[in-house]
């Protein structure tokens, strides 16, 4: 069978005894609406819902539903309106269309009678409350999304074989974004050069762009992109993913301009401890451990650049780490680029909680062979922070000199996208895979 095919009876086989175990017998879901702004007729980028995504590569058709019946090929109810005011969806065309029962519609409320002799008192239903049509009115029950988010935690080859082409699709964006820095262009020419690059558009990305420059680097999620350059481009950050057929890529380079040997001194030491992170990403392993070890290493790069004097256990003890990392160390990524999952302690659900004092850890749990982690270390000099660690009984012990020379160039922040293996071998490295490659 193909990579697809044989994802597809993964899939069937995990929801078949998701509702067996919950007492459903079909599971019906909605690809979601079109959205419009509050008293206007201009809609917002349609997002599907990553049930729908996850069994097929439809990302930008709205108003479509799945059924999924225990030993009956999936159903797809394919919104195809005709419309001479948009471009309506191509004709259902692809692997996908020879693996499922295919009903075309050209009306939204068409769905309610293709789908009529699916619902019973025991259909679980998942989508927006806005999805729904007479006698398809989502109800998402609980227990259920648990047996699906945990199965979603650990992919399948053919979706690792989406997220490497979504490193190989971003990784060209990233090389000419470096160089468009190199050329002293402005963060909104840096953007473009990165769309270009990766022939996406801006509707295409899978999260907005965090093109920093300088100080703006030090934003964790900087959200703007100024049109005119700096008098004097020190450091360059970039936050950049892609789409493949709905799965993401999540990238982060920090560079160094030319003679800022202090800097860039800086970014090769956090690469270094990056990398170690990586190596730690082994079947079984605690993740809640690696954003530990994230911090240790943290204490270890502060130590070695001369800014804190203090001893690598007490700066951890003491959270003046935190100071300048933060973050998590990162999270599940997939279908969403946060995926869910991250805090569940089983697959019926609960939650496996934080180190306490790590509040914006996205992922908790055991890492198992096929789960996709982000591994993202970064070292920031951001004023609100430092101004807390001048105010602690801790601030004899920091170089503030060094402190304020490096805070002109915002922080570093390195990420990989990497998929756990099984029996101990070394991770994949997807994201360096795909800069190897290019």
């Amino acid at each position: 069978m193909s990579l697809y095919t044989d994802h597809l009876g993964t899939l069937q086989r995990q929801a078949e005894s998701a509702l067996e175990r919950t007492g459903h017998d079909t599971l019906l879901v909605a690809a979601g609406i079109e959205k419009y702004a509050f008293l206007d007729d201009r809609p917002y980028l349609f997002q599907p819902n990553p049930h729908f995504k996850h069994w097929l590569p439809l990302t930008q058709h709205p108003h479509c539903w799945l059924a999924v019946r225990p030993g009956k090929r999936p159903r797809v109810v394919y919104h195809q309106p005709d419309d001479y005011w948009h471009v309506p969806p191509s004709a259902p065309g692809g692997e996908w269309v020879d693996a499922v029962e295919l009903v075309v519609i050209r009306e939204p409320g068409q769905a309610a009678a293709a789908l009529a002799d699916c619902v019973t008192p025991r259909t679980a239903i998942l989508g927006e409350a806005d999805a729904a049509l007479p006698g398809l009115a989502p109800n998402n029950p609980e227990p259920l999304l648990n047996l699906l988010h945990w199965a979603r935690g650990t992919k399948t080859p053919y979706e690792l074989e989406q997220m490497r082409a979504a490193q190989r699709r971003a990784v060209p964006g990233h090389l000419a974004a470096r160089a468009a820095f190199l050329r002293g262009e402005s963060e909104a020419a840096i953007h473009r050069a990165y769309l270009v690059a990766c022939g996406h558009t801006d509707r295409d990305l899978p999260y907005g762009n965090i093109v920093g420059l300088n100080e703006h680097s030090a934003v964790l999620h900087y959200q703007y992109q100024d049109e005119s350059p700096p008098a004097e481009a020190r450091s360059f950050l970039i936050d950049a993913g892609a789409q493949v057929n709905g799965y993401a890529s999540d990238i982060t380079r920090t560079w160094a301009a030319p003679g800022h040997d202090e800097f860039a001194a800086l970014v090769a030491a956090m690469e270094a401890e990056q990398l170690g992170l990586v190596d730690e990403v082994r079947e079984g392993v605690d993740y809640r451990d690696i954003h530990l070890s994230a911090h240790r290493r943290t204490a270890r790069l502060l130590r070695g650049a001369g800014l804190v004097k203090m001893s690598e256990e007490a700066m951890v003890e003491q959270r003046v780490t935190h100071a300048f990392f933060p973050h998590g160390i990162g999270h599940l990524l997939g279908l969403q680029v946060h995926d869910v999952g991250g805090f569940m302690a089983g697959e019926t659900g609960g939650v496996a909680d934080k180190p306490e004092g790590h509040r914006y850890l996205r992922l908790t749990r055991r890492l198992q062979p096929g789960m996709v982690v982000t591994i993202e270390p970064g070292l920031y000099f951001i004023p609100m922070l430092l101004r807390e660690l001048r105010a602690s009984p801790h601030a004899a012990q920091v170089d503030w000199d060094a402190v304020e020379r490096l805070s002109r160039y915002g922080g570093v922040r390195i990420e990989d996208d990497v998929a756990c293996r099984a029996g101990g071998q070394a991770p994949e490295n997807l994201t360096r895979d795909a800069f190897a490659a290019a």
